[in-house]
């Protein structure tokens, strides 16, 4: 069972993290989705450890009890920040090179580790999420948009009060609608939606959303040198693992194919057959057998 009572302070951050399997084995982070929380990695992170890695799971900004340590942080929530949170928390566990697996916001901040902090990252392994080169957001084309209402929603000026009146409703809708049904219960996505019950939960989710599609949106100025830098870099040279749900009804599958270019240090893509968009609890037996022979 994950334990997240474990406590780290970063410049910006007192962080939630669990930290099992062999304190000498390979070091492996583990990074969670929205609208999901940590105690989603509970199946992978256990057979990674019975094969030898031990696995560092935080709660991300926003998420659990992770907690800002001042009021005055612009509550930032790209992919630089989570990646930077990354680093700051390996920093503070004095682990200098590890490996990376992450879902949906975990896969981009996997992406933006690689991007740039190569020399932090061994491996990565992303789940569900394509690779963006210079970490920019195109727009979709028609079919893919359709999925994205939830993005287009966030943009509206009316959106952020109609979420927090209602923000585990508001995730709800995708747990429902992103995988076949019938991956999870009631049970599970209530002890999952506690996890938003964190007062920075809205405030990251609408940033990390609307950050993408409008100019108005808050940077926290302290990533701007880093900002910069992934707008220029367009492959990445850390070995890569992508894994996507064949039924993918968020992120559509097609989108991660034909990546090889961007990949210098080599790209595999592994498609689970009967997973959506939540594979790590989906099939997440298939996931850590993937993820172990990768990692290996």
């Amino acid at each position: 069972m994950l334990d997240f009572n474990r406590r780290a302070k970063t410049l910006k951050l007192d962080i939630a993290y669990a930290d099992t399997g062999p304190a000498e084995g390979p070091p492996v982070i583990l990074l969670h989705g929205w609208p999901d929380a940590a105690r989603a990695w509970e199946r992978v992170a256990g057979a990674l450890n019975d094969a030898g890695f031990r696995t560092i799971v935080p709660e991300l900004r926003g998420s659990g009890t992770t907690r800002f340590l001042h009021d005055d942080t612009v509550r930032d929530g790209s992919g630089v920040a989570l990646a930077s949170d990354a680093i700051d928390l390996a920093d503070a566990l004095n682990v200098e090179t590890f490996d990376v697996v992450g879902h949906d916001w975990g896969a981009r901040a996997a992406y933006t580790m690689a991007a740039l902090f190569p020399q932090r990252v061994r491996r990565i392994a992303a789940l569900a999420l394509a690779f963006q080169p210079r970490g920019a957001f195109e727009l979709p084309g028609f079919s893919q948009a359709r999925k994205f209402w939830y993005q287009w929603f966030m943009t509206l000026d009316d959106a952020p009060s109609a979420i927090r009146a209602d923000p585990k409703g508001f995730a709800r809708i995708q747990w429902d609608t992103w995988s076949p049904p019938g991956w999870f219960d009631d049970a599970e996505f209530d002890a999952t939606a506690r996890a938003f019950d964190n007062p920075d939960w809205v405030p990251i989710t609408l940033n990390g959303y609307r950050r993408r599609w409008r100019k108005d949106e808050a940077s926290d100025p302290a990533y701007a040198e880093l900002y910069a830098r992934l707008a220029t870099i367009e492959r990445i040279a850390t070995p890569t693992l992508m894994l996507q749900g064949a039924v993918d009804l968020c992120d559509e599958p097609e989108s991660s194919e034909g990546k090889e270019g961007w990949f210098a240090g080599g790209y595999e893509r592994l498609v689970l057959d009967g997973a959506g968009h939540f594979p790590l609890r989906e099939t997440p037996d298939a996931v850590a057998r993937a993820v172990i022979a990768h990692l290996r």
